[in-house]
């Protein structure tokens, strides 16, 4: 006995699956960041307006001021919980930009309305 395939038929359906497995890969491949230099720091905190400051820098303001500085500690959970500056908040970056797209809202909540304060990620 014959089993006669349809082909027209089942191009649509094999599509979809293509199509689903190519979405499932490209958003959950591990991406491993490159090796940053300090020049590549000093450029990305150009291009985004932010301002590096150094350890002996923040000691200074963190003894003087500490109720207006927030302290974001970048880590993963398991880091945080093996120590952090006291007073800091953890909110793990992952380092693919989808990462950072879905936790955008999470990220406003955490730094919170103030907008004058002194925010300092690590």
């Amino acid at each position: 006995m014959a089993i006669e395939v349809n082909w027209k038929r089942l191009w649509l359906p094999f599509l979809a699956i293509m199509v689903t497995v190519g979405v499932l890969w490209f958003t959950n491949r591990a991406v491993t960041p490159k090796e940053s230099t300090w020049d590549d720091v000093v450029a990305e905190a150009g291009e985004g307006g932010y301002r590096l400051i150094n350890t002996d820098e923040l000691k200074q303001k963190y003894e003087t001021d500490s109720r207006n500085i927030l302290l974001v500690d970048t880590r993963q959970d398991w880091e945080f919980a093996m120590g952090h500056i006291k007073g800091a908040v953890n909110f793990p970056m992952e380092p693919t930009a989808w990462s950072r797209w879905q936790k955008k809202g999470k990220l406003a909540e955490a730094l919170g309305p103030d907008k004058n304060r002194l925010i300092i990620f690590y």
